[in-house]
């Protein structure tokens, strides 16, 4: 049995729940395809956010890695294309306002998702949920754990498909904050479980000498 690592985030700004740690907490030890969800929360927190991620990963040795975000306002599943080397935003959790800075001094303008983003869109759609690829993932904490994850896996020459998606606010929250798109809780968390499922087929597919 293979494991996936899954993230979430804990609340932030002005969203007072995050269905991420919901999703990931109650998958956490679920089988879906062929992976065991490990799942983790991670702190809304420039400066730890990325060594909670590396430490996760050193520790469990995951097959594959998946980390969720809310991104309020968008009314589709999108899992993002590609991240770059950039973190600036709003205050995190702990008062952090970074201005213009690199994630990492040496590394690439940025890195594409490894995971298989085009089969996960056409799978949510053709089961009826509304999806796209994003092609920005912001600059705030949710580019910045993806860069870092893309980072580690790729400078330590591991085969683990690592990336990002971001899901819509669920209804509680547009309940909250008025006019923005919202979908049930239960659609969210079948959309992630879809999206799992669809990378646990198309690992299944690799030739078995595959580097």
């Amino acid at each position: 049995m293979k494991t996936l690592l899954l993230t979430g985030f804990e609340p932030f700004l002005s969203f007072t729940v995050n269905p991420t740690m919901k999703i990931v907490e109650e998958l956490n030890g679920q089988y879906i395809g062929d992976y065991q969800i490990v799942g983790n929360t991670m702190s809304v927190d420039f400066k730890s956010s990325a060594s909670q991620l590396i430490d996760l990963i050193k520790d469990i040795k995951p097959d594959a890695v998946i980390s969720l975000g809310l991104a309020g306002g968008r009314n589709k599943i999108t899992p993002e294309r590609i991240a770059i080397n950039v973190k600036d935003g709003a205050a995190d959790n702990e008062g952090n306002t970074p201005v213009d800075e690199v994630i990492q001094q040496e590394g690439p303008a940025g890195y594409l998702s490894t995971l298989p983003i085009r089969s996960m869109v056409e799978k949510l759609i053709e089961l009826g949920y509304p999806a796209s690829i994003s092609n920005t993932a912001g600059t705030y904490l949710c580019n910045n754990v993806m860069y870092e994850g893309l980072h580690y896996t790729a400078t330590n020459k591991l085969r683990v498909p690592s990336g990002f998606i971001h899901i819509p606010a669920s209804h509680e929250l547009a309940i909250q904050h008025g006019n923005i798109p919202s979908w049930s809780y239960e659609d969210l968390k079948q959309g992630i479980m879809t999206c799992i499922s669809v990378l646990s087929e198309s690992e299944r597919e690799l030739p078995l000498n595959c580097e």
